[in-house]
């Protein structure tokens, strides 16, 4: 039997006028739904929350598939919720957003399940991946953090260990310092340790030993300095919070010892589910990740010596109602946090700074001025002004080809807040700044749609262009207008009189963008 739970809650956020809105969340466990009201004086009101059991990730970490029946289970589950969404008045595409995470984004048969949903319920089914969840995350933490005086100034380590992964994000200041995820979930781990065929003690210790391990591994990718604290999020860690004593609360935020919370999962791990059900009201599918849970968390707070830790009342299901509550998904706020990723990025491979901020103001600026020409809409402008910014990172490899460095080295780092998508989108764009133009048999560029195609080249045209007017390096170009004389763009530039330089190459970059946009490019200086 599937078990259900519902709730209801209130969070302030910043929105747009009232609106019914519904998110889905397809876990490894569960498939759990938040249907709220978005109010106009900034306020998003859960009206209910809904919760069924499926075992998705057990299918996934054992087999790597979802069997048929954990398929049809979830169909049955989302048209459930597909009635409730009427009920409300809930029927409209942009009033609804269904994701899911690892168990159906590692699953072999992931398409045929997003399919299924589709054809079984009319729900288009986004899967997403650890940059998207880690943007999310933070969308739901953030406001919590800002307001809580102890956590608002100081570097705080967020965490949630899901079933699948674990969630790292360590923000300071309002500024994300890392993001990560591991393979740290209480349920892949058990599915390994299923493996071995011995006591329910001994798999205790092989669990806990690797749960160090991994642990450990997170400590030293943080650079955790003189004070540090955490924040835990996720089911498992809340329901610790409600059967313990000696905790703390505020509001939405609950404060316990990590030795507390050390001794409450050692207990947990002595029970069997019977017992875990029978005392804690607990699901039956709940009670085999519990333990590994409560155990990640209360090693992780030790590891960074943390005596205290924070627990918050949200979830993935917050982080999309904020989400929802903006027109666009990448606030300012979250633009410059992967504006500021990038930067790091370039810092990392010691680009030049100053002529890469600059040339990302000109593509800004063009952007703008060719706003009729290139219809793109302001996420682009985002991927392009990072181009931008990491054009030049491959030459820390090699000046030669260092188009094609930048482009590798973009596709396998890790750029908080883009998706899969958007970070391959940011590296053709590099990619293309010179030599060839795109070609259909090119690496990534041949993965893409027709519309994303188009825009990696209107924006690789852009960005040549800008490149151009850099040219010496001193910035001297940074007042410009454009505007279309026939069939030829002039670009119009104040406070320098000899721009001889400028044009010669604006004349040589200028080719993509009349192959793009039927219009060659002619640089002008205007003397006022």
């Amino acid at each position: 039997m599937s078990s259900v739970t519902t709730s209801t809650s209130t969070t302030s956020l910043t929105a747009n006028p009232s609106r019914l809105v519904a998110v889905v969340d397809i876990g490894s466990t569960s498939v759990r739904m938040a249907i709220a009201e978005i109010v106009s004086q900034g306020q998003v009101r859960t009206l209910e929350e809904v919760s069924q059991a499926v075992s998705i990730g057990k299918d996934t970490f054992t087999t790597q598939a979802i069997s048929r029946r954990s398929i049809e289970e979830c169909a049955r589950v989302l048209k459930s919720y597909r009635r409730l969404m009427q009920e409300f008045g809930i029927t409209r595409p942009e009033q609804i957003r269904v994701v899911a995470t690892s168990a159906v984004r590692e699953a072999s048969n992931r398409l045929a399940f997003i399919d299924r949903m589709y054809i079984a319920t009319g729900l288009e089914v986004k899967s997403l991946d650890e940059a998207e969840v880690n943007r999310i995350t933070y969308m739901g933490i953030q406001p919590l953090l800002q307001s809580n005086p102890q956590l608002a100034s100081v570097k705080t380590i967020v965490v949630e260990v899901g079933t699948g992964s674990t969630e790292i994000l360590v923000v300071c200041a309002g500024n994300v310092l890392f993001s990560n995820t591991y393979r740290l979930g209480s349920l892949r781990m058990l599915e390994q340790v299923d493996r071995f065929k011995t006591s329910h003690a001994k798999q205790r210790a092989i669990l806990e030993t690797q749960i160090r391990r991994i642990v450990h591994q997170i400590f030293e990718h943080v650079d955790e300095g003189n004070q540090i604290q955490m924040v835990a999020i996720g089911g498992d860690v809340r329901m610790a919070v409600k059967n313990m004593e000696a905790v703390e609360s505020n509001k939405s935020l609950h404060l316990l010892s990590a030795d507390s919370l050390l001794a409450f999962a050692r207990h947990i791990g002595q029970l069997q589910e019977e017992e875990l059900i029978r005392q804690y009201s607990m699901s039956f599918a709940d009670t085999d990740t519990l333990w590994p849970a409560l155990m990640s968390y209360a090693l992780l707070a030790k590891e960074f010596k943390c005596d205290q830790l924070f627990v918050a009342d949200t979830n993935l299901r917050d982080g999309l109602l904020t989400e929802l509550s903006y027109r666009d998904a990448w606030t300012v706020e979250l633009r410059n946090q992967i504006v500021r990723s990038a930067i790091n990025l370039g810092r990392r491979y010691s680009f030049d700074e100053t002529h890469a901020r600059h040339v990302a103001t000109l593509c800004r600026k063009l952007f703008s001025d060719l706003m009729a020409e290139h219809q793109l809409d302001q996420r682009m402008e985002l991927i392009l002004y990072l181009a931008a910014i990491l054009h030049e990172i491959g030459s820390f490899i090699s000046t030669r080809s260092h188009h094609k460095h930048a482009m590798y080295i973009i596709n396998n780092s890790e750029l908080f807040g883009l998706s899969e998508r958007d970070q391959l989108l940011v590296a053709l764009v590099v990619r293309y700044q010179r030599r060839s133009s795109p070609q259909p048999e090119h690496e990534g560029y041949a993965t893409l749609d027709r519309n994303d195609r188009v825009a990696v080249s209107k924006l690789a045209a852009i960005l040549r262009l800008a490149i151009a007017l850099d040219e010496s390096r001193s910035q001297r170009i940074s007042s410009l207008r454009c505007k279309r004389e026939n069939q030829q763009l002039v670009i119009l530039t104040q406070g320098v009189e000899d721009v001889s330089l400028e044009q010669l190459t604006v004349r040589q970059s200028g080719e993509l963008f009349e192959e793009v946009f039927g219009m060659s490019v002619f640089l002008r200086s205007e003397i006022t």
